[in-house]
């Protein structure tokens, strides 16, 4: 970030520049993007034009909201404006918009912007990025790819339509490594590597899960033998697909390039993106209106992936928990408990047999991460069940009708930890473990005093550690998975002090 004396320069620089107003049609190698986010960075307005060509200047204008980008010629202006007139440009998750400029140049005075030390470092790094660019693979052109909270299947067709958004793809292999969905996504320069990586990154393919974690391989070109849905080298469409059926039916038909397309026929489905795309322009291109998170994968998809539908269209969320410690199960606890993976909206535990209950969640994919990591989890000394339920709602009980409070609606709980779209929460489930992640712990609050209240709550604490950086964040170690379960139940929202509650999930990481 520039410091902050900053401002003044950029406000004469403002008057230099005199804001564009007016909606300028006529090209320019200068670009216009205003609706800017306060903090946006020099460098963040660069990479929006990195992939279109080389960029020659920029200036921030920090309090109006908006920016200049030089670019080296108006050719690759106005691929970037047009490119951004049919999808949307977007910089820390904010619609930003992208036109030519009434000036045919930035002239920023040598002791303004191209001073300022952020904007030159920014244009050095790009020009380095553009320097190393080499056609065919090389240093950080290959990207391994995981897929976090992966519900729905992610096919290596679905990851060819979001990657070619970026640009062109050249080659894909994809495996599972520690129960994860991976892959490895081949670039032909580092431009539109890093380009992918910064725009996809952290981005979900459907909404709320299937979330896409990118980082450099370390290869530096990938070796693909074959053409099938695990593999695929999109430059050499004659690879044989490994099977012998289906390459010998190739050889007689005399089709090499049948499965280049991408291969429908192969695994039947229907990719549940490709809507979505339908109107944004060929690849080649930054892809930053994010047309991934918000689709539903089509049903032909859940099928494959073995996940029921009953009824549809609404898919089911209530699920049954059964095999319950009776004297230990309050709705409070299963609330607790299954909000870890999704937003709990009602429990009822039934009246004539208190070892089951069910448990409405908020989305159709919060009870599949329910079920995949609390079924035969030994909660209160027993291995609970966990499945999908015949019923499509928990019902209230009506007035006046006895229910000894077996029955709750938490639909507008405060402590929902997943309202916000995009919460930091969805990149944190994992499966119960005996190490809690403790948050929101007051100044005032010392170790001595959270190990006491765990300790108080029954569980035996093996270890702890306040976060090095962060000293609102801790985690703590217990005795056993089981212990860390009952723990979670008692301790989320434990009052620390008069104004703050803590917050407790499971840790992946242990002490």
């Amino acid at each position: 970030m520039s410091p902050a004396p900053n401002h003044a320069d950029n406000n004469n620089d403002a008057k230099k520049v005199k804001l564009d107003t007016k909606n300028p049609g006529a090209p320019s190698r200068v670009i216009h993007i205003r609706n800017i986010p306060n903090e946006v960075t020099e460098a963040e307005i660069v990479h929006l034009g990195i992939p279109f060509g080389k960029v020659t200047n920029v200036l921030v204008l920090k309090g109006k909201n908006q920016a200049f980008l030089e670019m080296s010629d108006e050719v690759a202006a106005t691929t970037m404006v047009n490119y951004f007139t049919n999808c949307t440009a977007q910089l820390r998750g904010r619609a930003v918009y992208v036109q030519f400029s009434n000036h045919k140049e930035l002239k920023t005075d040598q002791n303004h912007s191209n001073a300022n030390p952020s904007a030159q470092a920014a244009l050095q790094a790009a020009q380095a990025l553009v320097n190393q660019t080499d056609t065919q693979g090389g240093p950080n052109t290959v990207l391994r790819v995981i897929v976090e909270h992966m519900i729905y299947p992610v096919t290596l067709d679905v990851l060819y339509q979001i990657f070619s958004r970026v640009g062109k793809v050249l080659k894909i292999v994809t495996f599972t490594k520690n129960n994860t969905f991976q892959a490895l996504i081949q670039y032909p320069d580092v431009v539109t590597a890093q380009a992918a990586k910064m725009t996809l990154d952290g981005q979900n393919i459907y909404n709320a899960c299937c979330t896409l974690r990118i980082e450099y391989s370390k290869l530096s070109n990938l070796n693909v033998k074959y053409n099938n849905d695990k593999s695929r080298d999109y430059t050499n469409p004659n690879l044989p697909t490994g099977d012998p059926a289906l390459d010998s039916a190739l050889a007689i038909g005399g089709a090499p390039g049948a499965l280049a397309s991408p291969f429908a026929a192969m695994h039947g489905l229907s990719s549940p993106l490709t809507a979505a795309y339908g109107a944004s322009p060929a690849g080649g291109m930054p892809f930053t209106g994010m047309p991934l998170a918000g689709v539903t994968p089509t049903a032909a998809a859940l099928g494959a992936a073995g996940i029921r539908l009953p009824g549809q269209p609404s898919p089911n969320c209530v699920l049954l928990v059964s095999n319950l410690n009776e004297e230990m199960v309050t709705p409070d606890a299963l609330f607790t408990l299954f909000g870890v993976y999704g937003d709990v909206l009602r429990v009822k535990i039934l009246f004539n047999k208190k070892d089951n209950a069910l448990v409405q969640m908020s989305e159709p994919h919060q009870t599949q991460l329910a079920i995949s990591h609390l079924d035969k989890m030994k909660t209160w000394g027993k291995q609970i069940r966990v499945t999908l339920s015949k019923h499509q709602t928990v019902q209230l009980p009506k007035e006046g009708q006895p229910d000894a409070g077996l029955t709750k609606d938490y639909t507008n709980s405060p402590l929902h930890r997943f309202k916000k779209p995009g919460s930091k929460n969805y990149q944190n489930i994992y499966p119960p473990s005996a190490t809690l992640h403790l948050s929101n712990i007051p100044p005032t609050v010392d170790e001595e005093q959270i190990k006491d209240a765990f300790t108080h709550a029954g569980a035996s604490v093996k270890a702890f550690k306040f976060f090095p950086k962060d000293r609102k964040m801790a985690l703590i170690q217990l005795g056993s998975v089981e212990e860390a379960i009952a723990a979670l139940i008692k301790m989320h929202n434990f009052q620390l002090s008069d104004s703050s509650h803590l917050r407790v999930s499971f840790s992946k990481s242990t002490i």
